[in-house]
């Protein structure tokens, strides 16, 4: 039987993580949790077969207490790589699906414009220069450049002038747009970080 570990994301909810397992169908278990209390379908960040998927779900529950909103509840205030990361330790197959998992196509597109509105970013916001070098978080040794502060196309990646989101996609080989300032790092923090600590009023790391 597989145990599966799953880490799930949702554009609704900006910043924060659902840790769960599942023994059955992870495809089922997405959309069991797409419900009209929901306004936007899940999306699965992570998922891996694991070794005794209960003993592993307690120790991540246990390593991100600190960022657990609610005792009782399996949402977490803290990026989905950090515990991409742990997560990997126990990890006997990576299973992440490539698509979403919807229901409508008016769910799809619903997903896709929040996307979109989420991922509209722009480097000055964040105090990031031209000339700055993005790390991959799947993998330190891949690299991208700042080329431009703002607009549609602003690193430059295997050669190519792109978005951080595209460049994203085409490293995780998925079929839907990604958010990309969840996957590219900048001085030890994702995008998506910096973002959120600068909105919320703190300064700069030195």
């Amino acid at each position: 039987m597989n145990e599966i570990i799953y880490i799930l994301i949702n554009e609704a909810m900006p910043g924060y993580v659902k840790i769960g397992m599942t023994n059955n169908s992870l495809e089922e278990r997405i959309r069991s949790l797409d419900t009209t209390s929901v306004p936007l379908p899940f999306e699965c960040f992570y998922a891996a077969i694991v070794k005794n998927a209960r003993e592993v779900e307690k120790l991540l529950h246990d390593t991100f207490l600190d960022h657990r909103v609610r005792s009782n509840r399996e949402f977490f205030e803290v990026s989905p790589e950090r515990v991409v990361s742990a997560l990997r330790l126990a990890e006997i197959e990576n299973i992440t699906p490539k698509k979403d998992y919807v229901e409508t196509i008016e769910d799809q597109k619903a997903l896709d414009q929040a996307r979109e509105r989420r991922g509209i970013f722009n480097f000055a916001m964040v105090h990031i220069p031209i000339e700055a070098e993005l790390t991959y978080v799947n993998d330190e040794n891949v690299k991208a450049k700042v080329v431009a502060l703002s607009g549609k196309k602003t690193i430059e990646f295997q050669g190519e002038i792109t978005s951080p989101s595209a460049a994203a996609q085409k490293l995780l080989g998925y079929q839907y747009q990604v958010q990309g300032t969840i996957y590219w790092m900048y001085q030890g923090e994702t995008l998506d970080e910096r973002r959120r600590r600068l909105e919320e009023g703190e300064s700069d790391q030195v």
